[in-house]
């Protein structure tokens, strides 16, 4: 992998996310040695996925180059690979470029799209992990509409339009919203030989509200909200399967649609090669104790989305989300310099920032401890938050331009066939 020896320890990051970067940020030219692993050489600001999905932003505007980020870091190196396996015993892991050794691993490589393992479904529908998952939405959203123009037959154009998307959970919901808005603002201008109301969104949802993670008070409000903008929801429903043209569920409604969007559950994107104890009992996690470590390893620790942290507020866990992430880099950072200077570290404290999540033009709703908001106060706190905890000035300035532009004129700028989707491919 053509990595200069050091003097100091070696500590290796598997994963550029969030967890990621607020541990390299840490240890910014501390003694020790930082090689940090991941399959993109960029960081992706997952929360504005549905964004570059729905045409709203473009992906550049999301995404930021590592190498940027830490160019100014000494005895930092990145390198873009596949981890294969961890060999704990001799303190390596395998790589698709070749292999290296490590004085103490960090595992944030994060959560992947989880299927339950129905395989028609993993094939057929349209997840939303990746910068290029989200282009392939973009492309089969207006590829679909570009058909949907030229087709006569009534059936095929209305399933062309239709639009399901399994999952109310906040990705679920605020991808909902957005194309909510692109019927609403959109096709009649780009597409006036359309009749819009053949649009149809979908969102379905297995437990008994929209965003179940969130407060009563939300769910209602968001809710309320979807259904103004025409969105049909669909509460205690389930998804059996999706062969490419019609979606089944549970209730016995069924949905004929070209485009399907799974977003109804995640698993950690867990590496081989750790023993079976070392795995939580569901959501394929590390099981690791009060200081990030993996349990049953001495040199292994794991953060973010892929970890199961118990504790008595977060029996199964910390939620999947942006700051536990972020938190548990910063102090994992803090307590391996501690322990380099054979110091006790300190226990990981989870600090609840809330949830927020947004529906469209002027509608967000925002749980903050005891505080919840809706509407415009909830949308523009949604807005300073993600454009402060987005990577790089240029991304902030472009984001924000996009939005101004977008609010002003009721209108998305990104609506580019770049990469046509072809169905079974470009999946990652």
């Amino acid at each position: 992998m053509n990595i200069p020896k050091s003097t100091h320890p070696r500590i290796v990051i598997i994963g550029g996310g969030f967890g990621g970067i607020s541990l390299v940020k840490v240890l910014r030219n501390k003694p020790v040695q930082i090689v940090l692993i991941d399959r993109h050489n960029y960081h992706t600001f997952q929360p504005l996925l549905y964004q570059v999905s729905t045409s709203g932003l473009e992906p550049d505007s999301i995404a930021y180059p590592l190498r940027k980020i830490f160019k100014y870091y000494r005895d930092f190196h990145f390198r873009m690979a596949t981890v294969e396996t961890i060999q704990a015993e001799k303190k390596k892991i395998i790589t698709s470029i070749g292999a290296i050794n490590y004085d103490y691993l960090v595992i944030a490589s994060g959560s992947k799209t989880n299927f339950f393992g129905n395989l028609d479904i993993e094939q057929n529908s349209m997840p939303m992990k990746t910068v290029p998952q989200a282009l392939n939405i973009r492309s089969l959203v207006l590829e679909n509409f570009e058909k949907a123009v030229v087709c006569e037959d009534e059936n095929k154009r209305k399933s062309l339009m239709n639009f399901v998307i399994a999952g109310a959970g906040p990705t679920g919901v605020e991808l909902a919203g957005a194309l909510a808005e692109f019927k609403n603002g959109i096709i009649k201008n780009d597409y006036p030989n359309l009749d819009a109301q053949e649009m149809t969104i979908h969102l379905i949802e297995g437990e008994s509200k929209v965003l179940p993670p969130m407060s009563v008070f939300a769910s209602k409000k968001a809710e309320m909200f979807l259904k103004k903008m025409g969105v049909n929801i669909h509460l205690n429903t389930y998804v059996k399967n999706y062969d490419g043209k019609t979606v089944t569920t549970n209730c016995d409604l069924c949905f004929e649609t070209e485009t399907f969007i799974w977003s109804a559950g995640v698993t950690g994107a867990a590496v081989q090669g750790l023993s079976v104890e070392s795995f939580s009992e569901r959501g394929n996690k590390y099981r690791v104790d009060s200081f990030s470590k993996v349990i049953g390893y001495e040199a292994i620790y794991a953060i973010g989305d892929i970890a199961q942290m118990k504790t008595e507020i977060y029996p199964n866990g910390h939620p999947m989300l942006a700051q536990p992430a972020i938190q548990q880099g910063k102090r994992l950072g803090k307590n391996l310099l501690l322990i380099l200077q054979n110091k006790q570290p300190i226990p990981f404290n989870y600090l609840d920032k809330g949830a927020m999540a947004t529906i469209g033009r002027n509608k967000a709703v925002v749980d903050y401890k005891k505080l919840h908001f809706g509407g415009f106060f909830a949308w523009f706190l949604w807005m300073f938050v993600h454009l402060w905890f987005l990577v790089g000035f240029r991304n902030r300035i472009v984001t924000f331009f996009n939005w101004t532009y977008n609010y002003i004129n009721f209108d998305k700028a990104a609506r580019l066939i770049i990469r046509p989707y072809i169905k079974g491919k470009f999946k990652e």
